[in-house]
């Protein structure tokens, strides 16, 4: 199920590092969509 979503995540949300997004700058949302992104990658690869 994690690497569909996963999959999923790929073509649907932004990619913050392509952008070249700081993360110590990055606002409340963009953090919330890191964390999502990274939560769901972890579980696909565990």
């Amino acid at each position: 199920m994690y690497k569909i979503l996963a999959k999923l995540n790929k073509m649907l949300l932004p990619s913050f590092t392509k952008q070249g997004l700081d993360i110590s700058k990055a606002k409340k949302w963009q953090m919330a969509i890191i964390g999502y992104r990274a939560y769901v990658t972890k579980r696909a690869l565990g």
